[in-house]
């Protein structure tokens, strides 16, 4: 199979964010981008523009909020929306099948809950977004088929994965609830592609932008 380049993107609002995401496009050109909080409905996505750099374009859009999206060089079928049988409002997982050549790849964007707070109602529904993500995931495992599930998790799970697990330990994510259900997911026969390729590797992609965060590396 001819080497297939698959990014992810929380773009925190496609259309705030569209120049950077024309002009990133056109310097990386990526096959596959998955972008998660879209922050507008399927309408309302600029379609023609990322069109026209080559791209097929599948949306799972939601006003104001949520959002996500699969973008590819390749043809894409197979589109779905929606975790199966999870009765959902949100618009929080698109999935699809990317085909290249004679190979296909199966791909889906993720944009799972914060959980604003471990005490919290948001935060019970994030853990019952993640159960039904685990049945779903075990069941696309059963078919042995090359997938790839990207997204932003909003789970750092650790302790290399945050700043100060102490300072942390028991905060929205990096609550031991959610990391364990992140780890049920892998455990299930998938690969954490970043700790696979960097074992010792820390790196952030996260930062609070309150009390400046990203200057003093106080990131997840």
């Amino acid at each position: 199979m001819t080497n297939l380049t698959i990014a992810t993107w929380n773009v925190n609002s496609v259309k705030a964010r569209i120049g950077h995401l024309l002009d990133w496009l056109r310097a990386t050109a990526p096959d596959v981008v998955l972008l998660q909080e879209l922050k507008c409905e399927d309408a309302a996505f600029p379609r023609m523009e990322i069109e026209d750099l080559g791209y097929n374009v599948a949306t799972y859009g939601q006003k104001t909020y949520n959002g996500v999206a699969i973008l590819s060089r390749h043809p894409l079928s197979d589109v779905s929306r929606g975790i199966p049988d999870f009765d959902d409002e949100q618009s929080r997982y698109i999935e699809g099948v990317i085909s290249v050549g004679q190979c296909a790849v199966r791909v889906a964007s993720i944009y799972v809950p914060n959980g604003q707070d471990p005490q919290s109602d948001k935060f019970e529904y994030k853990k019952r977004f993640l159960g039904a993500l685990a049945c779903h995931t075990a069941s696309l495992h059963r078919l042995r088929e090359l997938c790839v599930l990207g997204g932003d998790y909003n789970i750092a799970p650790r302790a290399l994965d945050v700043y100060s697990p102490k300072a942390l330990e028991g905060t929205v994510c990096f609550h031991p609830d959610e990391r364990a259900r992140l780890i049920t997911i892998v455990n299930q026969g998938w690969y954490d592609t970043f700790e696979t390729l960097n074992p010792s590797a820390q790196q952030f992609s996260w930062w609070d932008y309150r009390g400046q965060g990203y200057a003093a590396c106080h990131g997840l």
